[in-house]
């Protein structure tokens, strides 16, 4: 797949005065020292805020979890397991959410004879910050796979999508994906945050290149490598509402066109980006996909 050279698109909202103000100055700044601007964004840009809390419908969910930790040293990461052991499913949440965003898929899961696996990613839920890339990601997934076995299916939401895509591509051998309001391009992450600022193009690849600098070496390439490429294997259901305002509904067709005759895209209307996780028809559709059962 290819990337917009554009870098960033039109915004479907005007940003707020706060963040109107801050597009303006990292412009400015920008202009000076595009080095300074990019350190500047992403501290910005790499901090999902205070974790979020469990709700009160999501309780009873998590309260019956086998709760628990994997990873390294000093960056352990809370795990979630519910069911037998049998038929495990690996749910991955996406940015500024928790696990526990899982809670109206887990019964459905269960009572098809799956047993999902969750984990609150770094800086998220009941995990620790500070984030991390998704190479490390994709090593928490591995060690859940030894974990819990071989995962049959996934399901992913928004960030969680781009580390399932590429987890999928390494250890994570899963015949059936289901990735919900995720991003085909991984530039998306930058567009949008410098959409929801109003700063401009000078912004958003200073952003980049302080990303490259800080995680990957300086490799310009992330940004291709992380996009939706084809998993071996594994056919996906790639569910995005028509009206999401924080990943374009483009995204999704980057995705279903990466994985071509294997793709099956389902649009809903009205979800918006978070909502679309917990609506009936959705779970409906989540779990019959994994089951085989294509519509």
């Amino acid at each position: 797949m290819t990337q917009s050279p554009d870098l960033v698109r039109p915004t479907a909202t005007a940003p707020s005065g706060l963040a109107a103000a801050i597009g303006g100055s990292l412009d400015a700044l920008a202009h000076v020292s595009p080095s300074l601007a990019g350190r500047a964004a992403l501290e910005l840009w790499r901090r999902p805020g205070r974790p979020s809390a469990v709700r009160p419908d999501e309780q009873a969910v998590m309260d019956a979890a086998t709760v628990g930790r994997i990873g390294p040293a000093g960056g352990e990461v809370a795990t979630y397991a519910w069911g037998d052991g049998a038929r495990p499913a690996l749910l991955v949440h996406g940015w500024a959410d928790r696990a526990s965003r899982f809670a109206g898929l887990v019964p459905e899961l269960l009572a098809e004879g799956w047993s999902p696996v969750a984990y609150d990613a770094w800086g998220h839920g009941a995990t620790r910050g500070p984030v991390r890339t998704i190479l490390e990601h994709e090593q928490v997934i591995a060690a859940l796979g030894e974990r819990h076995g071989a995962f049959q299916g996934v399901v992913a939401h928004s960030f969680g999508v781009a580390v399932t895509l590429y987890a999928a591509r390494h250890r994570l051998a899963a015949d059936r994906l289901v990735v919900i309001s995720g991003m085909g391009d991984f530039g998306q992450l930058t567009d949008r945050f410098c959409q929801q600022l109003g700063a401009g193009a000078a912004v958003n690849l200073a952003l980049r290149r302080a990303i490259e600098r800080r995680w990957f070496d300086g490799d310009t390439g992330i940004w291709e490598r992380f996009s939706a490429h084809p998993a071996p294997g594994a056919d996906v259901l790639v569910v995005h509402d028509a009206g999401d305002r924080m990943v374009d509904r483009a995204q999704a067709d980057l995705i279903a066109a990466a994985y071509g005759s294997r793709a099956t895209l389902l649009e809903t209307s009205g979800l918006g980006h978070a909502r679309i996780l917990r609506d009936p028809d959705v779970v409906a559709a989540t779990v019959g996909f994994l089951a085989g059962r294509r519509s």
